[in-house]
């Protein structure tokens, strides 16, 4: 972990980009061939909102426990465990350096926790950064 200056314009924009990759994700047709990617993608979305977090309090993390953490701290009633993220970050993990061939049932897994958790998780960090 590194210290630096908050910066709560670059947050938003980091904000900004998982929205996008989101949306695109979301848009993928999941088959076996696809399912390691958008695993991966929609992982990788909730760690830029942990980094938006980190980042506006002027933290650079090292690696991706923290950002995940972050997020994991969040005072915010959703229909679905927040710590399922943590279980994304494990299987995109395994896929990784692992070589794991995720099922398509593990990609629409984690499209519908995308679809239940990324929203109010977005909407709770704009408002922390009000």
């Amino acid at each position: 972990m590194r210290y630096k200056r908050p910066d709560r314009k670059n947050a938003l924009s980091i904000i900004q980009a998982a929205e996008r990759d989101m949306k695109f994700t979301l848009t993928l047709p999941v088959s076996e061939g696809s399912s390691a990617t958008v695993i991966r993608n929609i992982y990788e979305s909730f760690r830029m909102l942990g980094d938006a977090l980190l980042i506006e309090k002027g933290i650079k993390s090292e690696d991706h426990v923290m950002p995940i953490k972050e997020i994991l701290s969040l005072k915010i009633d959703t229909k679905r465990p927040l710590n399922l993220i943590d279980n994304m970050r494990r299987l995109r993990h395994n896929i990784n350096y692992y070589g794991y061939k995720p099922k398509i049932e593990e990609a629409n897994e984690a499209i519908l926790i995308a679809k239940s958790l990324f929203s109010p998780i977005v909407k709770k960090i704009k408002e922390q950064l009000k």
